[in-house]
């Protein structure tokens, strides 16, 4: 049998689909390896005794598995779903939801462009040269255009098909915090004092992230972020605050958060 077929290797994680069901263990064809057929025996399904293996798989089902053994010259390919854990099956399902939306984005692109696989390879190849996943790029091209393609060298009209097609497919959400600060300086400059301290906050800035402030009735004032997670978000807002607040008592000023 031929063995320039790619193989997993002993260990991976792969998402299979059941094909047929026997009394002694499920037939599967792996998804990301060109349908190739691996054997979940009867003993690697359950951690209890399994008496009727329909009790746990059936046909068409999509399940996360684990390789246990590869033999590339005889085609097998033995797996397991008991050796898998709840944490790997998550994570290993989340990945490959990505891949899919990444070769969906790619797909509409090449059609809109009416462009061949060749040539989609050396765009794939010139993105990840740069970002580990064809997915990354696609999602920081969402948030800062089609500039992220064409300074790898991609062409103006690559990187729009490819930049439309992400932003049809892919919505990013973000996460929100806020904070209220009270602003006050009597001195001849005090306006442009608390104006200053506004704009430094808000210049507190990180990728993917954005700040604005502005007021809510003298000498009350709002500081929003938006950011990728809460974490992130809670940590911009304390820095934002902080420059602020440094930045009005240098002007001789005073300033606070009031929640």
């Amino acid at each position: 049998m031929s063995t320039n077929r790619e193989y997993p290797e002993e260990g991976d994680l792969v998402i299979a689909t059941v094909k047929r069901i026997t009394d002694y263990g499920a037939y599967v064809t792996l998804d990301e390896y060109d349908d190739q057929e691996g054997l979940l025996h009867i003993s690697e399904i359950a951690s209890t005794w399994v008496k009727n293996i329909r009790d746990h798989v059936r046909e068409g089902q999509k399940l996360v598995l684990k390789v246990l053994r590869v033999n590339p010259e005889k085609g097998h390919i033995d797996l397991s779903l008991r050796r898998v854990t709840g944490k790997e099956k998550m994570e290993k399902l989340l990945q490959w939801k990505i891949d899919k939306k990444a070769e969906s984005i790619m797909k509409t692109a090449i059609e809109k462009l009416k462009k061949t696989e060749e040539e989609a390879n050396a765009i794939k190849e010139a993105i990840l040269k740069k970002y580990e996943s064809l997915y990354d790029a696609f999602e920081e091209a969402v948030e800062e255009g089609q500039e992220v393609f064409e300074k790898l060298g991609i062409s103006s009209e690559w990187a729009k098909a490819l930049t439309e097609a992400a932003k049809s497919k892919i919505k990013i959400e973000k996460a929100k915090v806020s904070a209220t600060i009270e602003l006050t300086c009597l001195k001849p400059d005090g306006i442009e004092a608390i104006k200053q301290s506004l704009l430094n906050a808000e210049k507190i800035r990180k990728k993917g992230a954005s700040i604005i402030a502005y007021a809510i009735g003298a000498p009350k004032y709002k500081i929003e972020v938006l950011a990728n997670d809460y974490g992130e978000a809670e940590a911009l807002l304390k820095k934002a605050i902080d420059e602020a607040l440094t930045t009005i008592r240098n002007f001789g000023g005073e300033g606070r958060q009031i929640d």
